[in-house]
C-alpha cells in the first residue's frame, strides 16, 4: 500500500528509537517535574508537532532542498542554534516556582512549553536530515506516491512518540511530587533543562551538511 514495504519492521524501529533516551525525554521529564502531568504533556505534544513539520518537509521534498542548499542549511542551523542557546540561558536565569504556584499552571507557561518544544524540533536540521534518511528506507523507490507514503510513516512515528512522550510525563509527575515542593529542586532542574538546551544548541551549530 502507497508504495510501503516492511511496515512492521518500521513500527518496530520507531519504537525502540522513541524509548531511546535523549533531549526529547529529558525535557519532557524536566517539565514534568517543574509543572507536573500538564507541562510534560505541553512539551511532548509541542516535540510532536515539531516533528510534524520535519515530516511534512520530507513528503514534499523540502528536506532534500534543506540537505542540498548549504546556504539553507546554514541559515537553518544559526537560527535554531540560537534559539536553543537563548532558551536556555533564560531558563539558567529563571527563578524557581514553589508548588503553590505549579500545582495551579498559568494558560500561558503551558502555552511556552509547548512552542519551546515545537520550535526546538523544528528549529533542529538535524531532525530533518534523519527523518530524509530514515523514512525513504520503508518506501519502494518506484512508488507513485512517495510523498503520502512519507507522511504515512511520519504520523506512525509521531504517533508512538507521542505515546511514550506522554507515559513519561505521567511517570515523572507523579515521581517528581515531593521534590516540586522543594524550591531548591526546581531550581537544580531549570538549570539542567537550560544546560540541556544550550548543549543542543552548540551541538547544532556545529552540525555539517555532510
Amino acid at each position: 500500500m502507497l508504495g510501503i514495504h516492511e511496515i512492521w519492521l518500521f513500527i518496530l524501529s520507531g519504537v525502540l528509537l522513541n524509548i531511546t533516551p535523549g533531549p526529547d525525554s529529558v525535557y519532557v521529564i524536566g517539565r514534568s517535574m517543574q509543572m507536573g502531568w500538564r507541562g510534560g504533556a505541553a512539551a511532548a505534544l509541542g516535540i510532536s508537532c515539531g516533528c510534524f513539520f520535519h515530516v511534512a518537509a520530507a513528503a514534499i521534498g523540502l528536506s532534500a532542498l534543506l540537505m542540498a542548499s548549504s546556504t539553507a542549511f546554514s541559515i537553518l542551523k544559526l537560527v535554531g542554534a540560537a534559539y536553543l542557546v537563548v532558551t536556555g540561558l533564560q531558563m539558567l536565569w529563571s527563578r524557581p516556582a514553589l508548588a503553590s504556584a505549579i500545582d495551579e499552571p498559568v494558560r500561558s507557561s503551558l502555552r511556552r512549553v509547548f512552542f519551546q518544544g515545537v520550535f526546538t524540533n523544528a528549529l533542529n536540521p538535524k531532525v530533518a536530515l534523519f527523518f530524509l534518511a530514515f523514512l525513504p528506507q520503508f518506501v519502494a523507490a518506484d512508488s507513485s506516491h512517495k510523498p503520502l507514503a512519507f507522511l504515512t510513516l511520519g504520523l506512525i512515528f509521531i504517533f508512538t512518540g507521542t505515546l511514550w512522550c506522554l507515559v513519561l510525563a505521567a511517570f515523572a509527575a507523579k515521581a517528581a511530587h515531593r521534590l516540586r515542593s522543594s524550591e531548591g529542586a526546581i531550581a537544580w532542574v531549570n538549570r539542567a533543562l537550560g544546560g540541556l538546551l544550550i548543549y543542543l544548541g552548540i551541538r547544532v551549530a556545529m552540525l555539517e551538511t555532510r
